[in-house]
C-alpha cells in the first residue's frame, strides 16, 4: 500500500513497510542474523559489513520501520534489539511451502524407490 503526499508540487511516494521488505534485502537478513544472538550498537553492526555506516543506519532503519529492530538509547550509543515476534508472519508464509515441497519430495523418494527395485528385478 502506498501513500501519496503532495509537497510543492512534488509528489512524494510513502511506501508502508511490512516484514517482508525487512527480509527482502541480504544486507538486511545478515543484520538480523547479527542481532538475532545479542543487542548490538549501532557502530558493531556496521563494523561487520564492507559497505557505509550511513547504508547500515538505512538499513536498520528500514528494519526498525518494519518492527523486527527496536532501537534505544543507553548513554551515548544507539543499541539495535530484535523482536523476533515480528518474523512470524514470515515463519508461517513459508511454513505452507514447506509441507508443499515435503510431499514433492516425499513422491520423489518414492519414485526414486521404484526405479531402484525395478532395475534390481531386471538384472
Amino acid at each position: 500500500m502506498a501513500t501519496y503526499i503532495f509537497v510543492a508540487n512534488r509528489l512524494h511516494i510513502r511506501m508502508r513497510r511490512d516484514v517482508f521488505q525487512a527480509i527482502a534485502d541480504p544486507v538486511r537478513r545478515d543484520i538480523i542474523g547479527l542481532l538475532a544472538n545479542q543487542e548490538l550498537t549501532v557502530n558493531s553492526v556496521a563494523e561487520n559489513f564492507d559497505i557505509s555506516r550511513p547504508a547500515v543506519s538505512n538499513h536498520i532503519k528500514i528494519l526498525s520501520e518494519c518492527g523486527i529492530v527496536v532501537i534505544h538509547k543507553k548513554g551515548r550509543e544507539r543499541y539495535c534489539q530484535i523482536q523476533p515476534q515480528n518474523l512470524l508472519p514470515v515463519a508461517e508464509w513459508i511454513e505452507q511451502y514447506r509441507k508443499l515441497w515435503e510431499e514433492k519430495l516425499d513422491s520423489f523418494e518414492s519414485y526414486l524407490m521404484k526405479l531402484q527395485t525395478k532395475n534390481k528385478n531386471d538384472e
